[in-house]
């Protein structure tokens, strides 16, 4: 059974939620990692500019300022998208990190983007399981001594949530990884979309994409490997992955996934339980938060934390005036609300496999801080 420990919410003077995080994490036993001199990955979701709801920066100072006491090199990291959007480069994602207040004047590290200035620098780490066999993660998180996870737990219309699991395995993927994350099939272009730019054809290694008749790019699929650079080149959203994978197969490669980052790394990982917004932090906005905040929460266990997050959210009550329509329903106590916001999803299956292949326990004991 792993140990999740956990703070709620109240502060007061003398101590803050700041100081309560610096606890909680001692407590949950991150001191027993060694961290001098390890270049510590500290991944997290910076947030699409727009959405409201990502962690805040002050949480992240206060992490990279333990590890650099602890004299670590800590670095505040993330991939690029696969859709086109402010995070799709390494140019942007780091103009909007900045923006959202994770820039040096807020918090003592670097931001490096894990996947390079295009999202096609990755690394590949073979972990020979059902639907990987090697995962291509973001080189940056893959060369990293130490992965330290803070997570924004939300819910999520793919996985149904997001936590600790969604935020290292998608989140640490290159666009490639992502494209086969998301999907099984090669990509394909629209060419109403497509302006002849030729990137595309530059930038596949497998020399499978040339211009038609019609000055359209043409995938031949004999040659295709599927790895999905057009998608992260192309910057008209001409180049397309294909969403044919059922949520389930998305939710076990992204367990598969994170078992590739945390591949014989020392790792520790933090949810916040607040701001639980409906959807992905991936979109430009945030709708009402569902229930209202929690707290933090902390394991060595990526598996037992997103549980024990979930079962935190399901025992809650719910807010009012939301997606949910809680006047509606009631108060939705002891109701998984994650089913509810989107019922063609099975996050306990993500865990459930999780479990099967050696990430973690769903088994948990709660400690209270």
């Amino acid at each position: 059974m792993s140990k999740v420990y956990f703070t709620d919410m109240r502060a007061k003077p003398g101590r803050n939620l700041l100081e309560k995080l610096q606890i909680l994490v001692r407590k949950a036993g991150i001191e027993s990692i060694d961290f001098k001199d390890k270049f510590t990955a500290i991944k997290i979701h910076f947030g699409e500019p727009g959405n409201l709801s990502y962690i805040r920066a002050n949480y992240a100072a206060t992490i990279a300022k333990f590890l650099i006491d602890k004299q670590a090199k800590p670095f505040l990291t993330d991939s690029g998208t696969l859709y086109l959007g402010k995070r799709s480069n390494a140019i942007d994602h780091i103009q909007s990190a900045f923006e959202n207040g994770f820039n040096p004047v807020a918090v003592p590290c670097p931001v490096i983007i894990a996947d390079g200035l295009k999202a096609i620098d990755y690394r590949e780490i073979a972990v020979n399981l059902k639907y990987t066999e090697k995962a291509k993660i973001g080189s940056a998180i893959a060369e990293a001594d130490i992965v330290v996870s803070m997570n924004h737990f939300k819910g999520h219309e793919q996985a149904g949530f997001g936590g600790a699991l969604k935020n290292l395995g998608m989140g640490s993927a290159s666009a490639a990884g992502k494209l086969d994350l998301h999907s099984s099939s090669k990509p394909v272009i629209d060419a109403a979309e497509c302006v002849s730019c030729g990137q595309c054809i530059k930038y596949c290694a497998s020399h499978a994409i040339s211009l038609n008749t019609q000055k359209k790019a043409e995938i031949d699929y004999e040659k295709c490997v599927g790895c999905g650079q057009c998608v992260a080149i192309c910057q008209y959203e001409a180049a397309q992955p294909v969403w044919n994978n059922s949520t389930d197969i998305m939710n076990y490669k992204i367990a598969e996934y994170t078992m590739a980052v945390l591949k014989d790394k020392p790792n520790f990982h933090i949810n916040f339980i607040m701001d639980v917004s409906p959807n992905c932090d991936c979109w430009n906005c945030n709708d009402a938060a569902i229930v209202p905040n929690i707290g933090m929460a902390a394991s060595f266990d990526p598996v037992a934390l997103d549980q024990a997050s979930a079962d935190l959210v399901s025992k809650s009550a719910a807010n009012i005036n939301t997606v949910l329509n809680t006047r509606q329903y009631g108060e939705l106590q002891n109701v998984d609300k994650f089913k509810l916001l989107h019922p063609n999803t099975d996050w306990e299956a993500g865990l459930k496999y999780a479990e099967e292949i050696g990430l973690g326990s769903r088994n948990y004991e709660l400690v209270t801080v």
